[in-house]
C-alpha cells in the first residue's frame, strides 16, 4: 500500500485498488513495481490516493499448495470473494472515504474489476477494465481448462465465473478499454459485454483501441493516448485528495 504524501490520518482519503486476481501471477510483490500505477499520469500518493493490491488465494503467492489449488474450478467466484471480503475491512480504515473506491485491471485483472463491479457494487464506484474476458468461454482453453477443467462436465462454473454474468448489476462508473486486434483475449469478448450492458441499461465508457493487441502499445501516440485517459476518468470519478 502506497499511502499520499503528507498523510493526515484525521481526514479521508480515496483508494485505488490494482487487481489481478488470476492464478497466473501476483501483484503484492517485493519490488518498486508493486506501488507503481504505469498508466497514471503523475504521482498518486502525491495527488492524494491511497493505492493497494492484494493477493486472492489462488496466486502464486508462497503460501502453500492449498492456497494454490483452492480456485480450481473458481475463478470469478472464490478470487472475487478474497479480495471483496479484503477491501471490506479497509473500508473500516477510519481514514478511507467508502465514496471513493476505484478499481482497475488488465486482462485478468480487467475480468476481476468487472466481476467486483457487478458481484459488489455496494464497494466499488468506479472500476476501469483493460482487454478483460467477459465470457470464459471464449477464453483459449490452454489457460481456462487449465483452472477449470472442461465446461462439458462444470459449465456452471465458467458461466459464474464470468463477468457477463453481472454486468446487469453494475451501478458505478465504468470505462471500457479493449485492442480490436487483441490476439490474446479476442475483441469478442468487448462485444458481448458492450451487447450485455446495453440490454440492461448499465451506462459506461467505452475505447477501443483500433488495430491494438493485447498490449495496446501499437500505434504513434497510443501509449500517452491510454495514459491520459486512464488518468482523466480516474480524477473525474474518484477525485484524489483528502476531505
Amino acid at each position: 500500500m502506497v499511502k499520499p504524501l503528507d498523510f493526515d490520518p484525521s481526514k479521508k482519503y480515496p483508494v485505488v485498488f490494482m487487481v489481478y486476481g488470476e492464478p497466473a501471477s501476483q501483484t503484492v510483490l517485493d519490488n518498486y513495481y508493486a506501488g507503481y500505477n504505469q498508466l497514471y499520469q503523475g504521482s498518486m500518493a502525491k495527488d492524494g490516493y491511497i493505492y493497494i493490491s492484494l493477493d486472492n488465494r489462488g496466486t502464486p503467492a508462497p503460501k502453500g499448495s492449498h492456497w494454490r489449488k483452492s480456485i480450481y474450478r473458481q475463478i470469478g467466484q472464490l478470487n472475487i470473494k478474497d479480495q471483496a471480503m479484503a477491501a471490506k475491512e479497509i473500508l473500516k480504515w477510519p481514514f478511507v472515504d467508502s465514496t471513493r473506491i476505484a478499481v482497475w485491471g488488465w486482462s485478468g485483472g480487467g475480468s476481476s474489476t468487472l466481476n467486483l463491479l457487478g458481484q459488489y457494487p455496494e464497494i466499488y464506484k468506479t472500476g476501469i477494465a483493460i482487454a478483460a474476458v467477459s465470457n470464459q468461454l471464449l477464453y483459449d482453453n490452454v489457460y481456462q481448462e487449465r483452472y477449470m477443467g472442461l465446461p462439458q462436465e462444470n459449465l456452471a462454473d465458467f458461466e459464474n465465473g464470468s463477468p457477463i454474468k453481472y454486468a446487469k448489476n453494475i451501478k458505478g462508473n465504468l470505462l471500457y478499454i479493449h485492442g480490436t486486434g487483441d490476439d490474446n483475449v479476442h475483441y469478442q469478448n468487448a462485444e458481448v459485454l458492450i451487447d450485455e450492458l446495453i440490454k440492461h441499461q448499465v451506462q459506461f465508457q467505452l475505447m477501443a483501441y483500433p488495430n491494438r493487441s493485447h498490449s495496446i502499445s501499437e500505434g504513434k501516440g497510443t501509449n500517452e493516448h491510454l495514459k491520459t485517459l486512464f488518468t482523466n476518468y480516474l480524477k473525474q470519478h474518484c477525485p484524489p485528495g483528502a476531505k
